[in-house]
């Protein structure tokens, strides 16, 4: 079993599937990853060499911001939007959509699934 920036890998997954398993590690970045470390994307997680581990770790740890690091930048660029009082800083404050999404309809749930219509709320009468 691969643990690479402090996640262990699922073992049963091709390496090019089991390094999104990596916050901060997509699909596109895990092919890079793999065609620097010369890497077959076909490999199972449980069939790599101790050799190709470590040289996909060092260059995870090294090269990418991951995990604890990535996780740490967004909170401080989210608080930094909600000190300076932008418009987003301001959506993120009321957990209302911040991309510029309808909230008439839909984002449910990030309203938290509130129903607002006439008949959507009562409850059902038991039968007696």
């Amino acid at each position: 079993m691969a643990r690479i920036a402090g996640v262990n890998l699922p073992a049963s997954k091709r390496i090019e599937i089991g390094l999104t398993a990596i916050y901060g590690i997509g699909r596109t970045t895990a092919k890079k990853i793999l065609a620097v470390a010369k890497v077959s994307e076909g490999t199972l997680v449980k069939d790599l060499t101790d050799l190709q581990a470590n040289t996909l770790r060092d260059l995870v740890e090294k090269e990418h911001k991951v995990e604890g690091e990535l996780r740490r930048e967004v909170l401080s660029n989210i608080k930094r939007l909600k000190e300076i009082g932008s418009y987003r800083g301001s959506r993120h404050i009321r957990a209302l959509p911040v991309r510029g999404q309808r909230t008439k309809t839909n984002s449910r749930t990030i309203r938290g699934n509130v129903r607002r219509t006439m008949g959507s709320g009562k409850r059902k009468l038991e039968k007696t």
